[in-house]
């Protein structure tokens, strides 16, 4: 059965409203207009809605790149958020990027939930936690703030400072962070002998590792989980996979668990969305996940 899953612990970030492939958001006291790709139906609100309460909107000079337009030059380029639930609370320090991201993914609170509770639930009183393609790290600060001993993998140095600034800004301390690309540093784990409890992988649609290395989901994902599966500790463990792609489907992510671990226990697949304040869901990709 396909599983809709929608973040509830949120008081520092809401979806306002989407549409017309833009989406109205508050991080904080900051109110955002971002361009959506998955929005592709009418806004719910007007258009003078949205004109009144955004404070900064982003205008897209391409694909992949754009600028970000203040109404008035009293929004700020950086600020914080905190995210709370009944076992953790991190921080992060958000910024304006050329690139249309914030710093932060909010659908993913979802995983951070689940991944607090299974940490909490293991007998390993310092489980191994793996994040994979971590980016500024709600993962692993998760992961860190639970009680795990963590490995934070990301291939952008500058990403990876990033997270590591939203450590310090939670009151954590100790996570390894690894700059490499994902896919050699899981074969190198492999021929180390490495086991961890839990594996978290949200990879991009196509990436580049530091060196120059190729990364294309649908070209390296199965490789990928083929090797990944190895590295979970055999007694207790999770695996947490995400896409954000469009060509993706919960299908084609239970297919791959299912082939990749023949034996799976508590597989859960579906979409992640999130639930504007104006009525409306928001998908924002796909997750499978098991634990044992």
């Amino acid at each position: 059965m396909i599983e809709l899953l929608s973040p509830s612990h949120w008081k520092d970030y809401e979806l306002l409203d989407c549409g017309d492939f833009e989406k109205l958001e508050r991080f904080g006291e900051v109110i955002l207009i971002r361009p959506e790709p998955q929005a592709v139906w009418a806004k719910a609100l007007p258009e003078a809605d949205w004109t009144k309460l955004h404070h900064i909107r982003f205008k897209g000079k391409s694909a992949t790149s754009g600028e970000w337009v203040k109404k008035n030059g009293k929004s700020p380029d950086r600020w914080n958020i905190i995210y709370k639930n009944e076992d953790i609370a991190i921080k992060f320090r958000l910024g304006l990027t050329s690139f249309k991201h914030v710093g932060i993914f909010p659908e993913q609170a979802v995983n951070w939930d689940f991944i607090a509770q299974q940490v909490k639930r293991f007998k390993n009183p310092e489980p191994k936690i793996l994040n994979l393609f971590a980016y500024s790290g709600g993962a692993s600060l998760a992961a860190k703030a639970a009680g795990a001993d963590t490995t934070h993998v990301d291939s952008i140095k500058q990403v990876v400072t990033w997270a590591n600034e939203n450590q310090e800004l939670s009151g954590l301390a100790n996570i390894r962070w690894v700059v490499e690309d994902a896919l050699k540093f899981v074969k190198r784990e492999l021929k180390r002998g490495k086991t961890y409890n839990g594996i978290i992988l949200d990879p991009p649609a196509y990436g580049h590792g530091p060196n120059g290395e190729k990364w294309k989901l649908e070209d390296h994902i199965q490789e990928m989980m083929h090797d990944v599966v190895q590295l979970l500790d055999p007694e207790e463990h999770f695996l947490i996979l995400n896409a954000y792609s469009m060509g993706f489907s919960s299908v084609i992510i239970e297919n791959l668990l299912k082939s990749s671990m023949p034996s799976i226990q508590n597989l859960h697949c579906g979409e992640l969305y999130l639930k504007a304040s104006s009525g409306c869901k928001l998908p924002l990709g796909v997750f499978g996940r098991c634990s044992k």
